[in-house]
């Protein structure tokens, strides 16, 4: 399950204005929807992967929270405070950026220094629960990218900003998450166009092998027929 999401933006559309504003709407909109909650179950033994496309130096924040099945009370109910959860980023190269042990409720924080498809992964470091949930843990997860990572009440309360200073600091980083996801945009599209030149170039020389494959086959069976009709006295 992939709780990454994509878009993309292509150019030129009719009017160069009227593009432009298009674009910055559809970003906006695209990173209105970055924060996302969700909640899954795991097995004792299972480890749920998440994959999400983030642009660099990006920071992203997760917070999440256990519960055990209750047979009696036929609900789920915080789990118990000695189960915990393992957590592991890696990003785009497979390299390990964060891998840490936290409780039944927890918060894990990292930022990202390349762009691309990071794997966000958890399990359990107990098998007890199995005992009581019938083997199944259920995990509620919330994952915020970007601006939408940061506590601006925290930050006004911290730094004495006034309300307009507050909002004109948040547009601010806006702007910026914006101008990452831009530039993330474009490098996917280099990417792409990448490997859309290679793979047209494999072909092109794959249909170049087949073809002098084809004239060397006739020039044989040419060959190999007349030495038969040469043997034969046909010709």
């Amino acid at each position: 399950m992939a709780a990454g999401r994509s878009l993309w933006v292509f150019g030129p559309w009719p009017g160069a204005g009227l593009g432009r504003v298009v674009r910055t709407l559809l970003l906006l909109l695209w990173l209105a929807s970055r924060g996302r909650a969700l909640y899954f179950h795991i097995g004792e033994t299972e480890k749920k992967c998440f994959i999400e496309e983030i642009p660099d130096e990006t920071m992203v924040i997760g917070n999440y929270r256990t519960q055990l099945y209750d047979k009696q009370r036929e609900e789920y109910q915080p789990a118990t405070p000695g189960l915990g959860m393992f957590v592991e980023v890696k990003d785009p190269e497979d390299k390990v950026i964060l891998a840490r042990q936290y409780g039944s409720e927890g918060r894990f924080t990292f930022t990202s220094h390349t762009p691309g498809e990071h794997q966000i992964c958890l399990h359990s470091n107990s098998t007890k629960f199995s005992l009581f949930a019938g083997g199944m843990l259920r995990v509620h997860l919330d994952i915020q990218v970007g601006e939408h990572a940061n506590d601006y009440a925290e930050i006004a309360a911290k730094d004495k900003l006034s309300e307009l200073q507050l909002r004109v600091r948040q547009l601010v980083e806006q702007v910026e998450q914006i101008q990452k996801e831009q530039n993330y945009q474009r490098w996917r599209e280099e990417r792409f166009r990448q490997t859309s030149e290679s793979t047209n170039q494999r072909v092109l020389w794959w249909s170049i092998l087949q073809t002098l494959i084809l004239v060397a086959i006739g020039v044989w069976q040419m060959r190999h027929l007349k030495s038969f009709f040469e043997a034969k006295k046909l010709v």
